[in-house]
């Protein structure tokens, strides 16, 4: 099964290559016809050539990794909004041996040399930025790019930059104001299409996005120079997407027994002796979606320079971001009930099977604000001619608020006006099928009618779930810089930083369920609406659910609930909470030195940081008790009384760095870097809470047969992960427009991951109940990385005309790990006690978000006002885990996506760009728990834009 997937994989990669080469054939067309237009108007010589758009992007690209300390790959863009992208993800995308997690069709998560998120670094600003997703990468989708200047990826460490990128370091930087130089007023319209737009039945019609940024100059006579810089963005469009999803808990079934009820779990050791079984999930759903996104983003800088000595730089940012979601989704809610009929291949996947179940609709409303918030005041003084202070004082600030109004509507032996239905049972038979495709196909019994909407006349459940995450940091840190006349050492630095972090998050949910036949003919006859759209998963061919019963999920809570919205009961303790707090206290000597050892220059720094961390989690434990639903299920609730407790864990590390240039000719360079990085685990899988869930049914001897798993949320004393590394890079500057580049890399990874089992009491229902509570630690495993990457950028300047406009940049990273990651559920686990170890009974995965194969390649047309791109980026397949831990394996399947771009300056002033993104409409494709056993499809079309820039 794996060999398949890769061999899909390698066919994009081969189709993806086609498109960028028609791509690039379109660019020399368009450019040959303009440039004939342009001979025939009598276009007259020009004695300056100033060059600007993409060529200048990739020369100030180039010039910035060849003068770097360290090794480092730059996008770099002297203008204001001249990055070739339309979000700071999609533009890291470009960069060597960086690529992107999808969401919603953008780049989001963005992974270094293929190693995932949690192993890389993001600053602002040479700061640390908070997010409202629990991790600690930055999210991109945030911050607009045009108003992003400069984009860093560190692939080694100095001491003096902020810890905790053991992949590398990604640096965002927007301009000083003064160091601009010039005044300029830019505004930029941008029109956005979704041709998935048009299979809704109610179009939301074509987005925009509108930014105006302002800056400029001051003499303040006596005072100094003032500088200033302001910008905003506002950014409205909508995403409809279209989605298969299996739950995210999946069980080890017998495969031996057969029944009519839910199958039964093997256990480790079954499994061990031979027992047959098969994966399956809790629960299939298909998902219609339709999105508003809104974001308002402000910039602003003000740099005072009152003399030659003193520079003092205040930022600001500011963004607020809201989306709808409105979901209508088809449910098979008892995916491991009667299942008969097996088809189970030799990796233990289920791919075909027929059951029984309840079909349910549930309609939501979901509704997400996001607020970002970050501000900065560093002073620079030069004390003397060799003494430069640095000081800087920082707060970053997330606040994520997520709140959701679902309504389930279930099928019934009887209608929604009491007559007896086809089925005359409230399962339905039904068949999967995987071998077809991605998505499974699924045959329900026809004498149900999943376009009726009354046969969804039962079990209604009414959902409120909010969910909050607050995420601060507040940093000051203080540097010095002393640069001695003369001698080996051309500058010696130290400094200090203190940081602290703080992030807290509550989940609540009121639920009530309903049973009155009238209420529900009622709420369903009021709240129909037609299915949203058509066409539902065309992109698959094996799917087979094209539309259901749809209602208005607004409709239905207020029907059911008696208002629009609930709002938040006056206690939302939970033991699912999460408090936790970070200090970090972090010092650094670094000595930069240039001289020869036999004849050839050489240059680079030595210097060592420390970092002390020390994390304070707080939870919640509370007596539960037994409630019996309406359903037949059972829940468990805390009986209003919380003790809390409070985890405290701490670390200190020795951060070593050691980086060399040697300069073999004028234009040949060899770096090589040795250090010790660390990257911390996300705040979220810092937390000390519980996570509690029941199976569902009646029928159980005792409360330990109902409860199914109590899990940690989180981890307070996880550790963070340590690895050695040597890079060694060889780099060959054959013009300003040209760079080769070979690097090769080894990181020595020391302490992996592993799930542990603790057994923990509870008082359930008066009932002293031992759990064993799993929850993940490190290991003393140690695993090794090896990797490579390839850069080679050239314009082909020495071709006739007009094809001298044409460039090229292509990337390539490769990388191989040992790394293992065990599921929760189904991989090894370790007795807590003894130090046991019970072997899984699926494979384990790798680092989260590792790729083994990363390529970027782009291929650009410029010359005179037109500026054409054709823009290629694949990456392979890698696990991706669920931010704050503890969950089962999700595997991604490798995807090349093709994006062009073209623009034209009608004068000095004034351009026009259109650009298009995922033109091949490539979908996002997760399996779970094992490789071919598929979790999710996500389909959303390509997206279209045009824009029209002015510059005063």
């Amino acid at each position: 099964m794996k060999r398949s997937i890769e061999a899909r994989g390698s066919a994009r990669l081969l189709r993806g290559g086609k498109y960028i080469l028609l791509g690039g054939a379109s660019a020399v067309s368009l450019a040959g016809a303009a440039m004939a237009q342009d001979a025939g108007e009598g276009a007259t010589a020009v004695e300056e050539v100033v060059v600007t758009g993409t060529r200048r992007t990739v020369q100030t690209s180039i010039e910035t990794k060849r003068g770097s300390a360290t090794i480092v790959d730059a996008l770099t863009a002297d203008e204001i909004g001249d990055l070739p992208a339309l979000s700071v993800g999609e533009a890291i995308e470009t960069i060597t041996g960086a690529a992107s997690h999808r969401e919603k069709g953008g780049a989001s998560e963005v992974s270094i040399r293929g190693l995932g998120p949690f192993l890389g670094a993001s600053t602002f600003n040479g700061r640390e930025a908070t997010n409202g997703s629990g991790d600690r990468s930055v999210n991109f989708n945030q911050f607009p790019s045009e108003l992003i200047n400069q984009i860093k990826v560190y692939k080694t460490q100095q001491a003096d930059l902020v810890e905790g990128g053991v992949s590398g370091l990604v640096e965002l930087g927007t301009l000083r104001p003064l160091d601009f130089n010039r005044r300029r007023i830019q505004v930029e319209g941008k029109l956005n299409f979704n041709p998935y737009d048009d299979r809704l039945l109610q179009p939301n019609g074509p987005g925009y996005r509108g930014t105006v940024s302002y800056v400029d100059q001051f003499d303040a006579g006596s005072l100094g120079r003032i500088g200033l810089s302001l910008g905003f963005q506002r950014n409205d469009v909508s995403n409809p997407e279209e989605v298969y999803n299996a739950s995210s808990t999946w069980y080890a079934c017998n495969d031996a027994q057969t029944t009519t009820g839910n199958c039964t779990e093997v256990t480790r050791d079954q499994a061990a002796a031979g027992t047959p079984f098969y994966l399956v999930p809790g629960s299939y759903t298909f998902r219609q979606i339709q999105e508003d996104d809104t974001r308002d983003a402000w910039f602003g800088a003000l740099q005072w320079r009152p003399n030659d000595r003193l520079n003092i730089n205040l930022d600001y940012q500011y963004s607020d971001r809201s989306y709808n979601e409105r979901r209508s989704e088809l449910g098979i809610s008892e995916a491991r009930y009667g299942l008969t009929n097996r088809v189970v291949n030799a990796d233990h996947v289920l791919e075909a099977v027929s059951g029984n179940s309840s079909i349910e609709v549930n309609s939501t409303f979901k509704n997400r604000s996001e607020t970002y918030e970050g501000a900065g005041l560093n002073i620079e003084y030069d004390v003397t001619d060799a003494l430069t202070i640095k000081a800087d004082v920082s707060w970053s600030h997330t606040l994520r608020n997520e709140t959701d109004r679902s309504v389930r509507l279930r099928s019934d032996p009887l209608d929604i006006y009491g007559n007896r239905t086809a089925m005359n049972n409230q399962r339905v038979p039904y068949t999967m099928d995987l071998r077809n495709g991605s998505v499974p196909t699924f045959t329900i019994d026809p004498r149900f009618d999943i376009n009726n909407h009354d046969l969804f006349s039962d079990d209604a459940r009414i959902r409120r779930d909010q969910s909050q995450r607050d995420h601060e940091i507040m940093a000051a840190r203080f540097d010095a810089t002393y640069r001695p006349a003369a001698g080996l050492f051309t500058a010696f630095d130290a400094g200090v930083r203190y940081s602290e972090m703080t992030f807290t998050d509550f989940d609540n949910r009121v639920e009530f369920t309903q049973d009155d036949r009238a209420v529900d003919r009622a709420a369903n006859l009021a709240c129909r609406r037609a299915f949203p759209q058509h066409d539902f998963l065309k992109i698959s061919e094996s799917n087979s659910i094209t539309s259901w019963a749809s209602f208005d999920a607004v409709c239905l809570f207020e029907a059911y609930a008696g208002v629009p919205d609930t709002g938040l009961p006056l206690d939302i303790r939970a033991v699912e909470n999460r408090n936790v707090a970070e200090d970090v206290l972090a010092a650094y000597g670094m000595a930069s030195f240039e001289t020869a050892l036999g004849g050839l220059p050489v240059r680079g720094n030595v210097g060592l940081r420390v970092v002390d961390t020390q994390v304070t989690s707080k939870g919640l434990r509370a007596d539960l008790d037994v409630v019996n639903n309406p359903d037949g299920t059972i829940s468990l609730v805390p009986t209003g009384a919380f003790d809390e407790v409070v985890i405290e864990a701490g670390t200190t590390r020795w951060l070593p760095s050691l980086n060399l240039t040697f300069e073999l000719k004028e234009d040949l360079l060899l770096r090589a870097g040795v250090f010790r990085a660390m990257s911390r685990p996300a705040p979220s899988a810092l937390g000390a809470g519980r996570i509690i869930t029941v199976d569902t049914g009646t029928d159980y001897a005792s409360v330990e047969d109902a409860v199914r798993n109590i899990t940690a949320n989180g981890s307070p004393r996880l550790e963070p992960l340590m690895s050695w590394n040597a890079d060694l890079s060889l780099e060959y500057y054959a013009n300003k427009d040209s760079l080769y580049s070979l690097a090769v890399y080894a990181k020595q990874f020391t302490g992996g991951f592993q799930p542990v089992a603790y057994d923990e009491s509870f008082t359930i229902d008066g009932q002293t109940v031992d759990v064993p509570v799993t929850q993940t630690e490190n290991s003393d495993d140690e695993s090794t990385l090896l990797g490579f990457e390839i850069t080679a950028a050239h314009r082909f300047s020495n071709l006739p005309a007009p094809f001298d406009g044409l460039g090229t940049k292509i990337s390539y990273s490769y990388a191989d790990l040992d790394f293992e990651n065990q599921d929760v559920r189904l991989g090894d686990i370790v007795d807590a006690v003894t130090g046991e170890v019970t072997e899984g009974i699926i494979p384990p995965a790798g680092l989260s978000g590792m790729s083994k194969h990363v390529l970027s390649a782009q291929l650009y047309y410029q010359i005179g006002k037109l500026d054409l791109q054709a823009i290629y980026k694949y990456r392979s397949d890698y696990y991706q885990d669920f931010v704050g831990g503890n969950a089962q394996l999700r595997y991604v399947h490798g995807v090349g996506t093709t994006d062009l771009r073209a623009s034209y300056a009608i004068n000095r002033n004034a351009r026009v760009q259109v650009e298009a993104v995922n033109i091949t409409d490539e979908p996002r494709i997760e399996d779970m728990p094992v490789w071919g056993s598929t979790r999710g499809y996500y389909a959303y079309g390509a997206k279209y834009y045009a824009s029209l820039r002015y510059r005063f």
